[in-house]
Order: C-alpha cells, then structure tokens, then sequence
C-alpha cells in the first residue's frame, strides 16, 4: 500500500495506431486517472509491436495494465480491481425499455409544452404512447430479420402466417406516427388495436400461462429484454390508446 495522500502509478500500454486507436485503451486511461492514478502510458503504435508485446506478457489483447510492477491485465480485469461493476453482455435486463419510455415520456411532455405551454395534458399521454410506439418500430425495422427470428418464438399469429412477422413493425410505426400527426385515425385506431391485442394475448400465454422463459423483441431481435410485464404493458397502451381515440372520435360524431 502506498502512503496515505502519495499517489499511485499505473503503466498502460494500448494501442494508438494511425487508423485506430482503442477505445478500451482510452476508457481504461480515463478510469485509471479517476480512481486517482498517474499513468505512464505506452503507446503500441503498429500490429507488429502490438503482436510482440502479447507474445511478451502471454496476453491475447490489448489495453492490459500494470500497478506498483503488479500485472492486472485488460479492461474488465481492471475493472474488477478496482471494485467495479463488470457488465455481462448476455444478462436479461428491462433497462432498454425503461430509458426509451422515460425518453418518449419526457418528448411527449417537451412536444406538449412547445405547442399549448404545459406539460401535463391528455395531448402529453396520446404523444407519450404515439411517440413510444414509432421509436419502438424503428428499433425493430434497424434489423427486421433479427426482430422477425426473435418474434416467432411467442407470437401467435406469425408463428402462423410469418410474413406477420415483418408487416408488425411497419404496422406500430405507421399507426405512430398517424397518431402523433392525428391524421387517418380510421387507418391508426384498427391497426393499433389488432396488433396491440395480438401481441397482448401472445405475451400473456407465454409468459403466464405456459411460464416460458424468453427475450422480448419489442426494442429489436438483438435485445437481452426479458419478455414479460413490461413487454405484456407495450401491447395493453397500443389497445389502450386506440380505444381513447375510438372513444374520442364516436363522441365527435355524435355531437
């Protein structure tokens, strides 16, 4: 242990190439001189000296770290010296959802205060759920096969007619969208009822009644979201939206 108030080194050594430099070699610099470190930082500056210096040390990659003449090695393995949360890329996690509601929430409201200059209205909800159903389709349509292979698993009516499969997320974007401009509500209203009760009772079989245990593809076929409550709420607010709208426009009609 070094002296209380004495500060620690570290010796880096990352790749700084004329085409590329290494991000982990930055974030581990950046996480070293946070933790209050003073770096000695090599730069390997071609694939040969990079290839000598992993033949020297018995490494396979680059950036690795040492501390006090001690080999900590890369990235997560500093990291986990240092105390830190190392991610595992294959854990379930209902984060990716939650930020694009808060995000579409706090749209909604910024579009609403912009427009009438308040926040909260009933204008803010239907923009909420408008905006949320368009950026959850375009997460979809960045890869439509990889949502497509990951929808197949539950959903009732693809794992009958698979074209299904594709035309969903170009249904939620369309329906979105119409609703955010409050145009073609005889076109937006059905479409976001059926897929919206679809997806629903899809959801609810296979995660209540037959307890399967799968991934949701509702923010896009690469997702590590567990399908399940907040997957099964997606489906209940595209339902819940186009009976607010049919609501609405039966009233209109009849006044």
């Amino acid at each position: 242990m070094k002296p209380i108030g004495q500060t620690r080194r570290a010796t880096l050594y990352r790749m700084v190439m004329e085409g590329h430099v290494c991000p982990y070699g930055l974030k581990a610099k950046d996480l070293l001189r946070r933790n209050g470190f003073t770096v000695d930082d090599h730069w390997l500056t071609s694939r040969a000296e990079t290839e000598a210096f992993k033949a020297q040390h018995g490494v396979t990659t680059t950036p690795q770290t040492f501390v006090d003449g001690q080999h900590i090695g890369g990235y997560d393995e500093l990291r986990r010296y240092l105390g830190k949360k190392i991610a595992d890329p294959k854990a379930l996690s209902y984060r990716p959802v939650i930020i694009l509601f808060v995000m579409t929430a706090l749209m909604a409201a910024a579009a609403v205060y912009a427009a009438h200059g308040s926040i909260i209205s009933a204008q803010t909800i239907k923009w909420f759920i408008a905006f949320s159903m368009t950026a959850l389709a375009l997460l979809k349509l960045q890869n439509v096969e990889a949502f497509a292979t990951m929808f197949l698993n539950y959903d009732l009516l693809a794992r009958r007619w698979v074209p299904y499969a594709y035309i969903y997320p170009i249904g939620e974007g369309v329906a979105g969208i119409l609703m955010i401009a409050g145009a073609l509500n005889w076109l937006s209203v059905p479409i976001a009822l059926f897929i919206g009760s679809v997806g629903a009772m899809s959801v609810f079989k296979a995660v209540y009644i037959d307890k399967r245990e799968l991934k949701c593809a509702c923010v896009g076929g690469n997702s590590n979201v567990p399908l399940g409550f907040i997957s099964l709420t997606e489906n209940l607010m595209m339902i819940a939206m186009a009976l607010w709208m049919l609501a609405m426009n039966s009233g209109a009609a009849f006044a």
